[in-house]
């Protein structure tokens, strides 16, 4: 327990020294890979996020870890990223990797096996309704659960139906 509270210059300086380095990478790195490496697409983009995440704490605060392994590590992730960004373009490959989006309610009507498929709770989706700014039922077109996890109301402001293109990958029982 002593050694928690031991302090080092040599430690302190490694430690500054290894974060702004790390911090340098993963800006480059961002940079060169573009910004979707932090979206929150699809639970690829996620893993990504988190691995990153750890990476940078490891090689900050890990005195085995050195800034090189760091660098490879942030390097290796991003790549693997990109890759299956590209893999992903592939029809197959997407329908493997990717959850599709599933339908919640279908107009006024609250489809209860899809709240179950996706284990969304009614209380969820009565606050995403708030938060929508939904005040009765009939105000809904569609309550979307995208790959992402978040859920998506489209409104009824008008008589039209919602174009083909936006529900198309949608999963609708």
């Amino acid at each position: 327990m002593s050694e928690w509270f031991k302090f080092s210059w040599d430690a302190f300086g490694a430690t500054i020294i290894t974060a702004l380095g790390i911090y340098i990478a993963v800006i480059l790195m961002t940079r060169i890979c573009g910004n979707r490496s932090f979206s929150k697409m699809s639970s690829f983009d996620f893993a990504m996020t988190v691995a990153v995440g750890s990476v940078i704490a490891t090689t900050v605060l890990s005195k085995t870890v050195s800034l090189y392994d760091g660098i490879i590590g942030i390097v290796t992730i991003y790549l693997l990223q990109m890759g299956a960004a590209y893999a992903r373009r592939n029809d197959m490959v997407k329908k493997v990797m990717d959850n599709t989006p599933l339908l919640l309610m279908d107009g006024e009507i609250i489809l209860e096996d899809n709240l179950r498929k996706g284990r969304v709770a009614k209380s969820d989706l009565r606050a995403k309704l708030r938060e929508a700014n939904i005040t009765e039922l009939s105000e809904v077109k569609a309550v979307v659960f995208e790959t992402t996890g978040d859920i998506s109301v489209l409104h009824k402001q008008h008589d039209r139906p919602i174009e083909d293109f936006l529900m198309e990958d949608v999963t609708r029982s």
